[in-house]
């Protein structure tokens, strides 16, 4: 089942990419009037940038998680099998 599962996984993550990054920009228009700076740029400020990019990190896992655990469910209804681990592991 897991074989079948890849082709959902990888498009439930191209989409939560996608949404992630729009997400994100809609958020940083509201923080700032100019683009998000990246690590690329020359001349930015270091406490923005940790900014910008702590907001886009958690924005990205926050939707791949949420992506991804909605395509396993829809996936499990569908076949009847969970692609996954049922619950965590005991530390």
């Amino acid at each position: 089942m897991k074989f079948l599962f890849l082709p959902v996984s990888i498009a439930s993550g191209l989409l939560a990419g996608q949404l992630s990054k729009k997400l994100f920009d809609f958020i940083w228009e509201r923080i700032d009037d100019e683009d998000a700076p990246r690590p690329k740029h020359r001349e930015i400020r270091l406490p923005k940038l940790a900014l910008a990019l702590v907001i886009e990190g958690a924005l990205f896992r926050l939707v791949k998680g949420l992506t991804d655990h909605g395509s396993r469910q829809g996936f499990a209804k569908a076949t009847g099998s969970w692609p996954g681990e049922e619950e965590p592991e005991p530390a």
